[in-house]
């Protein structure tokens, strides 16, 4: 098929968009069109095509099965444009920028640093220089918006879910361990902990943003339980870790965090009956869904093949 039967990306775009939006109106104010300018392109594009793609009423547009097709097919093409565009970007940037990376806590403590380990050994091949990266270490809340503000590239946060606007992966599934010191009185029950009694406990907790705090939360809420105020709040999986070791009281931490103290017999991990404490690890970032070739990339990959 000759490609002058293709419409240009704006036009694809314009079309994409009054699908979504249902309305001509709507659709050109999303990318920027008068109302009568979209109409014309949108005429053009079916002259172009030779079919109709929009059935017209005064309550809106929607596609017909040609614009339906199209429109699929627009959204795919437009996401590797994006692509490309994002590409270019990264072949005129200055290769010597380094990548920055935000990272929830419990994932820059026990997972980043291998994968940064593997992305310094592939960029070092072949006598090319170290990837530089700048990491910042913090809650999940704040992963989100500095990748959502652009001031980190790629991002790694805990939890149930990212807002819109952001592409995200999920990496691994993680659960959550409820923990006590071994002489805790807990640690002689020969039953589970019931959630209603996790849930009336004053835990030592992380702080409000954290990933770890929001996944249990929303584990009692999601059985009819709110929970009482921490005992303590901490910034730091480690802090908390400590703490309960020192016999400060009970903790729900990762897995990750605790399997060495678990194995070692310095805490002890507590069964739970009645309350789902699994979570995905995701990777999150702006822009096209798949990302532009470079150390970003890279890191991704490197992440999601839990090298």
């Amino acid at each position: 098929m000759p490609l002058d039967r293709v419409p240009d990306l704006t036009a694809l775009r314009l079309l994409v968009a009054v699908v979504e939006t249902g309305s001509i109106g709507r659709g050109a104010r999303r990318v920027g069109m008068t109302q009568q300018a979209a109409s014309d392109r949108l005429r053009a594009v079916e002259s172009q095509v030779g079919v109709a793609l929009l059935h017209r009423s005064r309550q809106g547009s929607r596609p017909t099965e040609a614009g339906t097709l199209l429109t699929g097919w627009a959204t795919r093409l437009l996401e590797v444009a994006e692509e490309v565009a994002e590409g270019i970007g990264t072949l005129r940037a200055d290769r010597t920028a380094p990548l920055r990376v935000a990272a929830s806590m419990t994932i820059a403590e026990h997972l980043l640093p291998r994968w940064l380990l593997v992305l310094r050994q592939r960029s070092g091949t072949g006598g090319a220089a170290s990837q530089a990266v700048e990491l910042l270490a913090t809650n999940s809340v704040r992963v989100l918006a500095a990748v959502a503000d652009g001031e980190a590239d790629l991002g790694f946060v805990e939890g149930p879910g990212v807002p819109r606007g952001l592409r995200s992966r999920e990496l691994v599934r993680d659960h959550l361990v409820v923990v006590v010191a071994p002489g805790h009185p807990w640690t002689r029950r020969r039953r589970p902990v019931e959630a209603a009694e996790l849930a009336r406990t004053a835990l030592v907790s992380r702080e409000r943003g954290s990933g770890t705090r929001e996944v249990l939360d929303r584990a009692l809420t999601a059985v009819g339980l709110e929970p009482v105020p921490p005992a303590v709040e901490l910034t730091t999986a480690t802090g908390v870790r400590e703490a309960v070791r020192a016999g400060a009281g009970v903790a729900v931490l990762s897995r990750l965090a605790v399997a060495d103290d678990v194995d070692a017999g310095r805490l002890r991990a507590v069964e739970v009956r009645g309350l789902d404490l699994s979570r995905a690890l995701r990777a999150v970032w702006t822009g096209a869904a798949r990302m532009a070739p470079g150390p970003a990339r890279d890191l991704l990959g490197i992440a999601a093949a839990g090298t």
